[in-house]
């Protein structure tokens, strides 16, 4: 009897322990937060699903062409953008955090139109993540 108990806390436990591994790993493979959906509709030049995160002024800079632009203005600049370019590939070749809760990331984008050394900053403002820059730069 005291065998039998001693196996069935035994499998209990480790029943317990797998679901708290499962339910952990999926929870951080389902988690996507703002920076992942940049890098997604980055990929997928999904001038939307960036707009979501524009802050209300962007500088965006295309091949050497800086400016900072309202975020309607940030729209059709970067719709423009994506329909010259429509993107073939993007790979996300370093990433980082800075001061105050804020990310960068930095990839290369191969469109119809050339290839594209890309960045992008995400900056907390007010509880939310905001994109106030993007750089699209000839490689």
């Amino acid at each position: 009897m005291k065998k039998l108990m001693y196996v069935l806390g035994v499998v209990l436990f480790g029943g317990i322990i797998t679901a708290f591994t499962l339910s952990a790993a999926t929870m951080k493979t389902t988690a996507a937060g703002p920076f992942e959906d940049v890098v997604s509709s980055i990929k997928q030049g999904d001038v939307s699903g960036l707009s979501r995160y524009l802050d209300n002024t962007v500088e965006i800079n295309i091949s050497g062409k800086s400016n900072s632009y309202s975020k309607s203005q940030a729209e059709i600049i970067l719709k423009d953008f994506f329909a010259k370019n429509q993107v073939k590939s993007f790979e996300l070749i370093h990433q980082g955090e800075g001061g105050g809760g804020s990310r960068f990331g930095i990839g290369n984008m191969g469109t119809t139109g050339g290839a594209f050394r890309t960045s992008f900053f995400l900056q907390k403002k007010g509880g939310s993540m905001v994109l106030n820059e993007l750089r699209f730069e000839n490689k």
